[in-house]
């Protein structure tokens, strides 16, 4: 008889549990929604930066969402705010752009939507992906950059100069390309190190392009003189047609990220977080009967 009973009380208490983590788990295999976050570096390629420096510390943050459309394949949309800067002063005597003396500072938004390729596929749940993963991405973005640069202790925006008697689109089209690794951190949450080129199709994310012009062209002497900076270290002024830029190649950025990839829950825009609606469905069930195991009224 004490073995009956005690039977009977372990099926009550085990199988609410069993209900309750099978619901878990079914709830658990819907989440493909991720919500990713991350830091890092930006570097950029042009004419006022060095050969080489492909990682240069202006830094760069991201947040957008990511969608599986299969066990390999997701989609990505993000949102990112990142710097760029390049500067002649910084440059090698024997590349002689020290005497040019040009530099600018920017800080750039992009906004991308890519698709990922996983080189190892998900597995039938989210749970139960790889801890290690390989991935690609690539898609299309747009991105938003205003150069500034430093005269006489004043900052200016060098778009409205037009230092080089022309005007450029400051929000351009770009085409993202990178690969990344990503590892599990535990079974709602990924740590991910991408590292993702930009193409561009602009050559004047440093305001520098092709060549400088006579000082009578210009509107003003502040446009002028934020054209030609090599008077300021003893340079001669240059001539009409004397190379500033190379306008045979567009610009280009990286971004290097360490970002975190979060598992949304399924019910998460109606404020729940799906273990709640467990638990209450699990409370509401206990209390159904009194102590004397009578219903309720």
């Amino acid at each position: 008889m004490k073995r009956t009973v005690f039977f009977g009380l372990m099926v009550m208490v085990v199988l609410p549990e069993l209900a309750s983590a099978q619901s878990f788990f079914a709830m658990r295999r819907q989440r493909s929604l991720i919500l990713v976050g991350g830091i890092g570096t930006s570097s950029y390629f042009g004419e006022l930066a060095n050969p080489g420096a492909y990682v240069q510390g202006n830094p760069n943050v991201h947040a957008g969402l990511q969608y599986y459309l299969s066990r390999k394949i997701a989609v990505r949309v993000e949102a990112a705010w990142f710097q760029l800067s390049g500067s002649d002063s910084k440059a090698t005597p024997e590349s002689g752009r020290q005497q040019r003396n040009l530099s600018f500072h920017e800080n750039n938004f992009e906004l991308s939507a890519v698709g990922v390729y996983n080189f190892l596929p998900q597995g039938r749940s989210f749970y139960q992906r790889p801890d290690f993963n390989i991935y690609a991405f690539g898609g299309i973005g747009l991105m938003y950059f205003n150069p500034t640069t430093e005269y006489q202790g004043q900052k200016y925006q060098l778009a409205p100069q037009h230092t080089e008697l022309v005007s450029y689109s400051q929000l351009i089209p770009v085409i993202p390309l990178g690969l990344g690794v990503r590892f599990k951190i535990g079974p709602f949450m990924n740590l991910s190190v991408e590292g993702g080129f930009r193409k561009t199709f602009t050559d004047y994310l440093d305001d520098v392009s092709t060549v400088h012009h006579d000082a009578s062209k210009f509107p003003n002497s502040l446009s002028y003189a934020l054209s030609d900076r090599g008077p300021e270290v003893g340079a001669a002024p240059a001539a009409e047609g004397a190379i500033r830029g190379n306008p045979k190649t567009d610009d280009a950025y990286m971004l290097y990220s360490v970002k975190l990839e979060y598992y949304l829950p399924v019910n998460f825009l109606q404020g729940g977080n799906g273990q709640q609606k467990t638990f209450k469905n699990k409370r509401k069930a206990f209390y159904r009967y009194n102590k004397r195991g009578g219903m309720k009224k």
